[in-house]
């Protein structure tokens, strides 16, 4: 498995990855199925204050990871989001993503990362507690786009 910055090329496998996980349900909070257009937009917008990162795998796309800025975040911070392969979990390859991203998000300038996870999503909030964030916050019955409601835990890793 080869980490590597995200490219517009990959947008389509991602796209196709991120999509297999919103119809599984249960572990994000984006529910509207998404594009490599869609993709390639997000990662465009804000590109000097974010990093997008690919585990690619003999050219299969299985996982990626995203920090950049978020409005409810104060400048010193930036947000994570992490997705792999339904099916490729535990394999190790969020904590490879992880060591990229953790030293993209200091080469930015940031000096600790938000994670904002459904307090549902068990695997979501293991994998972080075992990257060393820790809990901060929880908003209650946060509604998500198609209307359900859920507990969001935030969790917090300081880059010092």
């Amino acid at each position: 498995m080869r980490i590597r910055r995200a490219t517009r090329i990959d947008t389509r496998p991602m796209a196709d990855l991120l999509n297999e996980i919103i119809a599984a349900g249960g572990t994000t909070a984006i529910t509207d199925l998404v594009s490599g257009k869609m993709l390639w937009d997000w990662i465009e917008t804000g590109a000097e204050r974010a990093a997008w990162h690919v585990a690619d795998d003999a050219g299969d796309i299985i996982g990626f990871q995203w920090i950049g800025p978020q409005d409810y975040l104060p400048d010193e911070a930036c947000d994570i989001a992490t997705f792999v392969r339904i099916g490729q979990t535990g394999l190790g390859t969020g904590s490879k993503l992880f060591e990229a991203t953790r030293a993209a998000a200091e080469a930015l300038g940031y000096v600790w990362i938000n994670a904002n996870i459904r307090a549902d999503n068990d695997s979501g909030l293991t994998y972080h507690q075992s990257r060393g964030f820790r809990d901060y916050d929880r908003w209650h019955d946060y509604r998500l786009n198609n209307g359900q409601k859920v507990d969001k835990v935030l969790k917090r890793f300081d880059l010092d």
